[in-house]
């Protein structure tokens, strides 16, 4: 008997409004945890689709002088890059940076061969959030494009791009 009076009757369906607080308490308390983490996230994700995306184009700006057995130039604004044939003076490509990446200015020029000219040039292009500051939580990539061509791009130019 005293079972049937603990159940509910039977059009009684749901949650009491002590139950319903008590989730939407935990629910406020998880979200508000987990938001540093997710704005974090965030800026790391796009940090890496940029870096990603100046790697391809470095290895355009490569395959183009190849193709055309000229000099190319990759052009690396604050706010965008650029490949150009310099023989023709036209610009082959461009991709615009996410309004909440930057980047330091760099000029490539690629011979022929699709190496750096002239001989022995390096380039460091680092990508950065404007306002912050690059750590081990907010991991800022680094391209690297050495002397023979090798083209390399660093997780966290801070840490591990030398």
């Amino acid at each position: 008997m005293e079972r049937s009076r603990a159940r509910r009757a039977p059009g009684q369906r749901g949650f009491t409004l002590v139950e319903l607080m008590v989730a939407l308490a935990i629910l406020a308390f998880m979200s508000l945890a987990s938001g540093t983490f997710f704005g974090d996230l965030l800026a790391n994700s796009r940090l890496r689709e940029e870096g990603n995306a100046l790697y391809a184009h470095v290895l355009t700006a490569q395959s183009e002088a190849i193709k055309r057995n000229g000099p190319v130039q990759l052009v690396v604004t604050a706010t965008q890059v650029q490949v150009r044939d310099v023989a023709n003076n036209t610009v082959l490509r461009t991709h615009v940076f996410n309004t909440a990446i930057a980047a330091n200015v760099v000029t490539l020029n690629l011979g022929s061969d699709g190496r750096p000219t002239p001989f022995g040039q390096s380039v460091a292009i680092n990508l950065s959030k404007p306002g912050s500051t690059c750590s081990v939580d907010l991991r800022c990539p680094g391209l690297r494009v050495d002397a023979g061509g090798a083209v390399r791009l660093c997780s966290n130019q801070q840490v591990n791009c030398t």
